[in-house]
Protein backbone atom coordinates (compact mmCIF):
# COMPACT_ATOMS: atom_id res chain seq x y z
CA UNK A 1 0.00 0.00 0.00
CA UNK A 2 2.77 2.40 0.94
CA UNK A 3 4.69 1.53 -2.24
CA UNK A 4 1.61 2.26 -4.35
CA UNK A 5 1.20 5.67 -2.68
CA UNK A 6 4.89 6.51 -3.26
CA UNK A 7 4.63 5.47 -6.89
CA UNK A 8 1.52 7.61 -7.30
CA UNK A 9 3.33 10.55 -5.65
CA UNK A 10 6.27 10.19 -8.07
CA UNK A 11 3.91 10.04 -11.05
CA UNK A 12 2.21 13.25 -9.90
CA UNK A 13 5.55 15.03 -9.51
CA UNK A 14 6.70 13.94 -12.97
CA UNK A 15 3.37 15.00 -14.47
CA UNK A 16 3.60 18.37 -12.73
CA UNK A 17 7.17 18.92 -13.99
CA UNK A 18 6.17 18.06 -17.57
CA UNK A 19 3.18 20.37 -17.43
CA UNK A 20 5.34 23.14 -15.97
CA UNK A 21 8.01 22.73 -18.66
CA UNK A 22 5.37 22.72 -21.36
CA UNK A 23 3.76 25.81 -19.84
CA UNK A 24 7.15 27.60 -19.63
CA UNK A 25 7.88 26.85 -23.28
CA UNK A 26 4.44 28.10 -24.27
CA UNK A 27 4.93 31.30 -22.25
CA UNK A 28 8.36 31.84 -23.81
CA UNK A 29 6.91 31.50 -27.29
CA UNK A 30 4.09 33.88 -26.41
CA UNK A 31 6.55 36.39 -24.93
CA UNK A 32 8.73 36.21 -28.02
CA UNK A 33 5.71 36.87 -30.23
CA UNK A 34 4.59 39.77 -28.03
CA UNK A 35 8.09 41.22 -27.92
CA UNK A 36 8.40 40.98 -31.67
CA UNK A 37 4.96 42.50 -32.15
CA UNK A 38 5.60 45.35 -29.70
CA UNK A 39 9.05 45.98 -31.15
CA UNK A 40 7.64 45.95 -34.66
CA UNK A 41 4.82 48.32 -33.67
CA UNK A 42 7.22 50.60 -31.83
CA UNK A 43 9.60 50.72 -34.78
CA UNK A 44 6.71 51.42 -37.14
CA UNK A 45 5.36 54.17 -34.89
CA UNK A 46 8.80 55.67 -34.41
CA UNK A 47 9.43 55.71 -38.13
CA UNK A 48 6.07 57.41 -38.72
CA UNK A 49 6.76 59.95 -35.98
CA UNK A 50 10.23 60.66 -37.33
CA UNK A 51 8.82 61.34 -40.78
CA UNK A 52 6.52 64.08 -39.52
CA UNK A 53 9.12 66.74 -38.59
CA UNK A 54 11.10 65.84 -41.71
CA UNK A 55 8.03 66.39 -43.87
CA UNK A 56 7.31 69.67 -42.08
CA UNK A 57 10.85 70.98 -42.54
CA UNK A 58 10.90 69.88 -46.17
CA UNK A 59 7.70 71.85 -46.82
CA UNK A 60 9.13 74.92 -45.05
CA UNK A 61 12.34 74.68 -47.08
CA UNK A 62 10.30 74.59 -50.30
CA UNK A 63 8.65 77.87 -49.28
CA UNK A 64 12.02 79.40 -48.43
CA UNK A 65 13.45 78.34 -51.80
CA UNK A 66 10.45 79.76 -53.67
CA UNK A 67 10.86 82.95 -51.66
CA UNK A 68 14.51 83.40 -52.63
CA UNK A 69 13.67 82.86 -56.30
CA UNK A 70 10.71 85.23 -56.29
CA UNK A 71 12.59 87.92 -54.36
CA UNK A 72 15.23 87.99 -57.09
CA UNK A 73 12.65 87.90 -59.88
CA UNK A 74 10.57 90.72 -58.40
CA UNK A 75 13.42 92.98 -57.30
CA UNK A 76 16.32 92.77 -59.76
CA UNK A 77 15.19 95.74 -61.90
CA UNK A 78 14.42 97.91 -58.87
CA UNK A 79 17.74 96.90 -57.25
CA UNK A 80 19.61 97.75 -60.46
CA UNK A 81 18.09 101.23 -60.61
CA UNK A 82 18.40 102.11 -56.91
CA UNK A 83 21.49 100.20 -55.70
CA UNK A 84 23.24 99.60 -59.07
CA UNK A 85 23.32 95.89 -58.28
CA UNK A 86 20.56 93.66 -59.64
CA UNK A 87 21.38 90.95 -57.05
CA UNK A 88 21.26 93.29 -54.04
CA UNK A 89 18.05 91.93 -52.51
CA UNK A 90 18.71 88.40 -53.76
CA UNK A 91 22.02 87.99 -51.93
CA UNK A 92 20.67 89.54 -48.76
CA UNK A 93 17.64 87.26 -48.81
CA UNK A 94 19.91 84.28 -49.47
CA UNK A 95 22.03 85.21 -46.44
CA UNK A 96 18.94 85.67 -44.25
CA UNK A 97 17.54 82.32 -45.39
CA UNK A 98 20.82 80.55 -44.66
CA UNK A 99 20.96 82.08 -41.18
CA UNK A 100 17.35 81.06 -40.60
CA UNK A 101 17.92 77.44 -41.63
CA UNK A 102 21.00 77.18 -39.42
CA UNK A 103 18.94 78.69 -36.61
CA UNK A 104 16.31 75.97 -36.98
CA UNK A 105 18.83 73.16 -36.53
CA UNK A 106 20.59 74.98 -33.67
CA UNK A 107 17.46 75.78 -31.64
CA UNK A 108 15.91 72.34 -32.00
CA UNK A 109 19.01 70.82 -30.35
CA UNK A 110 18.38 72.86 -27.20
CA UNK A 111 15.94 71.29 -24.74
CA UNK A 112 12.52 72.88 -24.74
CA UNK A 113 12.62 73.12 -20.93
CA UNK A 114 15.34 75.76 -21.32
CA UNK A 115 13.18 77.94 -23.56
CA UNK A 116 10.13 77.46 -21.38
CA UNK A 117 12.07 78.27 -18.20
CA UNK A 118 13.67 81.44 -19.58
CA UNK A 119 10.74 82.51 -21.75
CA UNK A 120 9.89 85.51 -19.57
CA UNK A 121 13.48 86.82 -19.80
CA UNK A 122 13.48 86.39 -23.57
CA UNK A 123 10.18 88.26 -23.73
CA UNK A 124 11.53 91.18 -21.72
CA UNK A 125 14.66 91.35 -23.89
CA UNK A 126 12.64 91.62 -27.10
CA UNK A 127 10.36 94.13 -25.37
CA UNK A 128 13.45 96.24 -24.59
CA UNK A 129 14.38 96.21 -28.29
CA UNK A 130 10.80 97.12 -29.14
CA UNK A 131 10.92 99.98 -26.65
CA UNK A 132 13.98 101.43 -28.38
CA UNK A 133 11.97 101.91 -31.56
CA UNK A 134 9.86 104.72 -30.05
CA UNK A 135 12.77 106.59 -28.42
CA UNK A 136 13.59 109.68 -30.53
CA UNK A 137 16.97 109.62 -32.24
CA UNK A 138 17.47 105.84 -31.99
CA UNK A 139 15.02 104.27 -34.42
CA UNK A 140 14.89 105.69 -37.98
CA UNK A 141 11.52 106.59 -39.47
CA UNK A 142 10.85 104.36 -42.46
CA UNK A 143 7.59 104.13 -44.42
CA UNK A 144 5.99 106.55 -41.97
CA UNK A 145 6.62 104.50 -38.82
CA UNK A 146 9.33 103.77 -36.23
CA UNK A 147 9.53 99.97 -36.40
CA UNK A 148 13.17 99.23 -37.16
CA UNK A 149 16.52 99.37 -35.37
CA UNK A 150 19.67 99.82 -37.40
CA UNK A 151 22.72 97.67 -36.64
CA UNK A 152 25.48 98.37 -39.14
CA UNK A 153 24.20 97.56 -42.62
CA UNK A 154 21.13 95.70 -41.39
CA UNK A 155 17.78 96.72 -40.00
CA UNK A 156 15.99 94.66 -37.34
CA UNK A 157 12.25 94.79 -36.76
CA UNK A 158 11.59 93.63 -33.17
CA UNK A 159 7.87 93.38 -33.90
CA UNK A 160 8.51 90.29 -36.04
CA UNK A 161 10.04 88.51 -33.03
CA UNK A 162 7.55 89.73 -30.43
CA UNK A 163 4.81 87.64 -32.08
CA UNK A 164 6.62 84.50 -30.94
CA UNK A 165 8.27 85.60 -27.69
CA UNK A 166 4.83 86.55 -26.33
CA UNK A 167 3.93 82.86 -26.46
CA UNK A 168 6.08 81.94 -23.46
CA UNK A 169 4.51 84.27 -20.86
CA UNK A 170 1.05 83.69 -22.37
CA UNK A 171 1.31 79.89 -22.11
CA UNK A 172 2.72 79.99 -18.59
CA UNK A 173 0.17 82.56 -17.37
CA UNK A 174 -2.97 80.92 -18.75
CA UNK A 175 -1.98 77.33 -18.06
CA UNK A 176 -0.79 77.93 -14.47
CA UNK A 177 -3.00 80.84 -13.44
CA UNK A 178 -4.40 79.16 -10.32
CA UNK A 179 -0.92 78.17 -9.11
CA UNK A 180 0.65 81.64 -9.47
CA UNK A 181 0.79 84.30 -6.81
CA UNK A 182 -0.75 87.72 -7.46
CA UNK A 183 2.71 89.20 -8.01
CA UNK A 184 3.58 86.54 -10.59
CA UNK A 185 0.25 87.05 -12.37
CA UNK A 186 0.91 90.78 -12.57
CA UNK A 187 4.43 90.19 -13.85
CA UNK A 188 3.31 87.91 -16.68
CA UNK A 189 0.35 90.13 -17.55
CA UNK A 190 2.58 93.19 -17.90
CA UNK A 191 4.90 91.16 -20.10
CA UNK A 192 1.94 90.72 -22.46
CA UNK A 193 0.51 94.25 -22.26
CA UNK A 194 3.67 96.35 -22.61
CA UNK A 195 4.59 95.08 -26.10
CA UNK A 196 1.02 95.68 -27.29
CA UNK A 197 1.24 99.27 -26.05
CA UNK A 198 4.51 99.87 -27.91
CA UNK A 199 3.12 98.35 -31.11
CA UNK A 200 0.18 100.75 -30.98
CA UNK A 201 2.58 103.70 -30.54
CA UNK A 202 4.90 102.83 -33.45
CA UNK A 203 2.27 102.43 -35.01
CA UNK A 204 2.08 98.84 -36.27
CA UNK A 205 -1.59 97.90 -36.26
CA UNK A 206 -1.00 94.71 -38.29
CA UNK A 207 1.43 93.15 -35.83
CA UNK A 208 -0.70 94.45 -32.95
CA UNK A 209 -3.74 92.61 -34.33
CA UNK A 210 -1.80 89.37 -34.88
CA UNK A 211 -0.46 89.48 -31.30
CA UNK A 212 -3.98 89.96 -29.94
CA UNK A 213 -5.27 86.98 -31.94
CA UNK A 214 -2.32 84.80 -30.93
CA UNK A 215 -2.82 85.58 -27.22
CA UNK A 216 -6.52 84.72 -27.59
CA UNK A 217 -5.57 81.46 -29.35
CA UNK A 218 -3.20 80.48 -26.51
CA UNK A 219 -5.93 81.33 -24.03
CA UNK A 220 -8.39 79.13 -25.93
CA UNK A 221 -6.03 76.11 -25.88
CA UNK A 222 -5.05 76.47 -22.22
CA UNK A 223 -6.93 75.32 -19.14
CA UNK A 224 -7.87 78.90 -18.22
CA UNK A 225 -11.57 79.80 -17.95
CA UNK A 226 -13.30 80.44 -21.28
CA UNK A 227 -15.72 82.92 -19.70
CA UNK A 228 -12.97 85.53 -19.37
CA UNK A 229 -11.82 84.77 -22.92
CA UNK A 230 -15.12 85.92 -24.38
CA UNK A 231 -14.85 89.15 -22.42
CA UNK A 232 -11.28 89.61 -23.62
CA UNK A 233 -12.37 89.16 -27.25
CA UNK A 234 -15.21 91.65 -26.79
CA UNK A 235 -12.97 94.29 -25.20
CA UNK A 236 -10.27 93.68 -27.82
CA UNK A 237 -12.78 94.11 -30.64
CA UNK A 238 -13.99 97.41 -29.20
CA UNK A 239 -10.42 98.68 -28.80
CA UNK A 240 -9.61 97.62 -32.38
CA UNK A 241 -12.61 99.52 -33.74
CA UNK A 242 -11.63 102.60 -31.74
CA UNK A 243 -8.04 102.46 -33.05
CA UNK A 244 -9.36 102.25 -36.60
CA UNK A 245 -11.68 105.26 -36.35
CA UNK A 246 -9.24 107.53 -34.48
CA UNK A 247 -6.76 107.27 -37.37
CA UNK A 248 -7.80 108.92 -40.65
CA UNK A 249 -5.41 106.81 -42.77
CA UNK A 250 -6.99 103.58 -41.46
CA UNK A 251 -10.47 104.85 -42.38
CA UNK A 252 -9.10 105.70 -45.82
CA UNK A 253 -7.83 102.13 -46.22
CA UNK A 254 -11.27 100.73 -45.48
CA UNK A 255 -12.89 103.13 -47.98
CA UNK A 256 -10.28 102.15 -50.58
CA UNK A 257 -10.98 98.49 -49.92
CA UNK A 258 -14.69 99.08 -50.57
CA UNK A 259 -14.09 101.06 -53.78
CA UNK A 260 -10.45 101.22 -54.99
CA UNK A 261 -11.54 102.73 -58.36
CA UNK A 262 -12.76 105.90 -56.64
CA UNK A 263 -9.16 107.11 -56.37
CA UNK A 264 -7.16 104.96 -58.84
CA UNK A 265 -4.11 107.23 -58.94
CA UNK A 266 -3.52 107.50 -55.19
CA UNK A 267 -5.06 105.35 -52.46
CA UNK A 268 -6.41 102.71 -54.86
CA UNK A 269 -3.33 102.55 -57.08
CA UNK A 270 -1.56 99.68 -55.31
CA UNK A 271 -4.48 97.26 -55.10
CA UNK A 272 -5.51 98.02 -58.71
CA UNK A 273 -2.01 97.17 -59.91
CA UNK A 274 -2.27 93.95 -57.93
CA UNK A 275 -5.50 93.09 -59.76
CA UNK A 276 -3.78 93.74 -63.10
CA UNK A 277 -0.88 91.47 -62.13
CA UNK A 278 -3.19 88.53 -61.50
CA UNK A 279 -5.14 89.27 -64.68
CA UNK A 280 -1.96 89.35 -66.76
CA UNK A 281 -0.76 86.06 -65.30
CA UNK A 282 -3.67 83.98 -66.53
CA UNK A 283 -3.48 80.23 -66.01
CA UNK A 284 0.22 79.47 -66.60
CA UNK A 285 1.75 82.91 -66.06
CA UNK A 286 4.15 84.97 -68.16
CA UNK A 287 7.24 83.16 -66.88
CA UNK A 288 9.73 83.92 -64.12
CA UNK A 289 11.31 87.35 -64.63
CA UNK A 290 8.69 88.54 -67.14
CA UNK A 291 6.40 90.49 -64.84
CA UNK A 292 5.44 93.98 -66.01
CA UNK A 293 3.91 95.21 -62.76
CA UNK A 294 7.26 95.07 -60.99
CA UNK A 295 8.55 97.74 -63.43
CA UNK A 296 7.82 100.47 -60.89
CA UNK A 297 4.06 100.03 -61.26
CA UNK A 298 3.44 97.87 -58.20
CA UNK A 299 4.86 99.31 -54.92
CA UNK A 300 6.54 96.81 -52.56
CA UNK A 301 6.71 94.23 -55.35
CA UNK A 302 9.41 92.22 -53.54
CA UNK A 303 7.84 92.58 -50.12
CA UNK A 304 4.17 92.86 -49.14
CA UNK A 305 2.87 92.38 -52.72
CA UNK A 306 5.23 89.64 -53.85
CA UNK A 307 2.20 87.34 -54.10
CA UNK A 308 0.94 89.53 -56.97
CA UNK A 309 4.20 89.15 -58.89
CA UNK A 310 4.03 85.40 -58.27
CA UNK A 311 0.54 85.35 -59.76
CA UNK A 312 1.67 87.29 -62.83
CA UNK A 313 4.79 85.20 -63.50
CA UNK A 314 3.56 81.75 -62.45
CA UNK A 315 -0.13 82.22 -63.11
CA UNK A 316 -3.05 80.50 -61.45
CA UNK A 317 -1.07 77.25 -61.30
CA UNK A 318 1.72 78.89 -59.29
CA UNK A 319 -0.76 80.54 -56.92
CA UNK A 320 -2.53 77.23 -56.28
CA UNK A 321 0.83 75.53 -55.66
CA UNK A 322 1.80 78.18 -53.12
CA UNK A 323 -1.57 78.05 -51.34
CA UNK A 324 -1.52 74.24 -51.18
CA UNK A 325 2.05 74.32 -49.81
CA UNK A 326 0.95 76.63 -46.99
CA UNK A 327 -2.04 74.36 -46.29
CA UNK A 328 0.25 71.31 -46.08
CA UNK A 329 2.59 73.19 -43.75
CA UNK A 330 -0.34 74.13 -41.53
CA UNK A 331 -1.73 70.58 -41.52
CA UNK A 332 1.63 69.04 -40.58
CA UNK A 333 2.16 71.66 -37.87
CA UNK A 334 -1.17 70.99 -36.18
CA UNK A 335 -0.56 67.24 -36.52
CA UNK A 336 2.70 67.69 -34.62
CA UNK A 337 0.82 69.62 -31.94
CA UNK A 338 -1.75 66.82 -31.55
CA UNK A 339 0.96 64.18 -31.13
CA UNK A 340 2.76 66.14 -28.43
CA UNK A 341 2.11 64.69 -24.96
CA UNK A 342 2.68 67.82 -22.86
CA UNK A 343 0.20 70.67 -22.83
CA UNK A 344 2.77 73.56 -22.98
CA UNK A 345 4.52 71.86 -25.91
CA UNK A 346 1.23 71.31 -27.69
CA UNK A 347 0.10 74.91 -27.18
CA UNK A 348 3.40 76.35 -28.42
CA UNK A 349 3.50 74.18 -31.57
CA UNK A 350 -0.13 74.97 -32.40
CA UNK A 351 0.35 78.70 -31.70
CA UNK A 352 3.43 79.00 -33.90
CA UNK A 353 1.78 77.34 -36.88
CA UNK A 354 -1.38 79.38 -36.23
CA UNK A 355 0.66 82.60 -36.36
CA UNK A 356 2.36 81.64 -39.63
CA UNK A 357 -0.88 80.49 -41.26
CA UNK A 358 -2.79 83.57 -40.04
CA UNK A 359 -0.23 85.98 -41.47
CA UNK A 360 -0.12 84.10 -44.78
CA UNK A 361 -3.93 84.18 -45.00
CA UNK A 362 -4.06 87.92 -44.22
CA UNK A 363 -1.36 88.79 -46.77
CA UNK A 364 -3.03 86.76 -49.53
CA UNK A 365 -6.40 88.27 -48.61
CA UNK A 366 -5.02 91.81 -48.88
CA UNK A 367 -3.24 91.17 -52.18
CA UNK A 368 -6.36 89.57 -53.68
CA UNK A 369 -8.51 92.49 -52.52
CA UNK A 370 -10.48 90.41 -50.02
CA UNK A 371 -9.23 92.43 -47.02
CA UNK A 372 -8.25 96.09 -46.47
CA UNK A 373 -4.66 96.94 -47.32
CA UNK A 374 -2.23 96.34 -44.44
CA UNK A 375 1.54 96.09 -44.28
CA UNK A 376 1.92 92.37 -43.57
CA UNK A 377 4.45 90.29 -45.47
CA UNK A 378 4.03 86.75 -46.76
CA UNK A 379 5.98 84.36 -44.46
CA UNK A 380 9.09 82.78 -46.07
CA UNK A 381 8.28 84.42 -49.42
CA UNK A 382 8.50 88.20 -48.92
CA UNK A 383 11.84 89.94 -48.64
CA UNK A 384 12.97 90.72 -45.10
CA UNK A 385 15.61 89.45 -42.72
CA UNK A 386 13.62 89.95 -39.52
CA UNK A 387 10.64 88.13 -40.97
CA UNK A 388 12.39 84.99 -42.20
CA UNK A 389 14.76 84.74 -39.23
CA UNK A 390 11.92 85.12 -36.71
CA UNK A 391 9.84 82.49 -38.55
CA UNK A 392 12.78 80.09 -38.61
CA UNK A 393 13.37 80.80 -34.92
CA UNK A 394 9.76 79.81 -34.25
CA UNK A 395 10.10 76.62 -36.30
CA UNK A 396 13.18 75.69 -34.28
CA UNK A 397 11.10 76.09 -31.12
CA UNK A 398 8.45 73.84 -32.64
CA UNK A 399 11.00 71.11 -33.34
CA UNK A 400 12.41 71.37 -29.81
CA UNK A 401 8.94 71.19 -28.25
CA UNK A 402 7.96 68.24 -30.45
CA UNK A 403 11.06 66.21 -29.56
CA UNK A 404 10.50 66.90 -25.88
CA UNK A 405 6.88 65.76 -26.11
CA UNK A 406 7.83 62.48 -27.81
CA UNK A 407 10.55 61.75 -25.25
CA UNK A 408 8.01 62.01 -22.43
CA UNK A 409 5.76 59.59 -24.30
CA UNK A 410 8.54 57.02 -24.73
CA UNK A 411 9.46 57.24 -21.05
CA UNK A 412 5.82 56.54 -20.08
CA UNK A 413 5.68 53.56 -22.46
CA UNK A 414 8.90 52.02 -21.12
CA UNK A 415 7.73 52.47 -17.52
CA UNK A 416 4.34 50.85 -18.15
CA UNK A 417 5.98 47.90 -19.94
CA UNK A 418 8.39 47.34 -17.03
CA UNK A 419 5.51 47.41 -14.52
CA UNK A 420 3.53 44.87 -16.58
CA UNK A 421 6.49 42.48 -16.68
CA UNK A 422 6.93 42.72 -12.92
CA UNK A 423 3.23 42.03 -12.36
CA UNK A 424 3.37 38.94 -14.61
CA UNK A 425 6.37 37.57 -12.67
CA UNK A 426 4.60 38.05 -9.33
CA UNK A 427 1.46 36.30 -10.64
CA UNK A 428 3.51 33.28 -11.81
CA UNK A 429 5.13 32.96 -8.38
CA UNK A 430 1.74 32.97 -6.64
CA UNK A 431 0.44 30.25 -8.98
CA UNK A 432 3.49 28.05 -8.29
CA UNK A 433 2.98 28.40 -4.54
CA UNK A 434 -0.64 27.32 -4.85
CA UNK A 435 0.32 24.26 -6.92
CA UNK A 436 2.99 23.23 -4.39
CA UNK A 437 0.46 23.43 -1.58
CA UNK A 438 -2.01 21.23 -3.42
CA UNK A 439 0.56 18.41 -4.00
CA UNK A 440 0.08 15.24 -1.81
CA UNK A 441 2.40 15.13 1.15
CA UNK A 442 4.96 12.33 1.62
CA UNK A 443 3.99 9.50 3.95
Amino acid sequence: MINKLKAKKLEQKESYKQNKNHKNKHNQNQNQKQNYSSTHDTDTTASNVDKLPTQFLFTAFILILVGVIMVYSSSYIYAKEVFHNSSYFFFRQLIFSTIGILLIFSIQRIKFDFWYKHGLKIGYFVFFLLLLTIIPGIAPKLKGAHRWLKFGFFYIQPGEFIKYTLLFPAIYLFDNFDKLTNKERLNYTLCLLFPLLILSLQPDFGTFSICILVIAFVWFLSSFSRKFLYGFISVGSVIGIILIFVSPYRIQRILTFLDPWKDPQKSGFQIIQSYLAFANGGILGKGIGNSEEKLFYLPEAHNDFIFSVTGEELGFVGIVFLVITFIILTYLGFKMAIRSQKRPNMILIASVIFTIALQAFLNMGVVLGLLPTKGLNLPFISYGGSSIISNCFAIGLMMSAYKNGLQSESVKTDTSTHVEMENETENEKEVEKKVEVNLPQEI
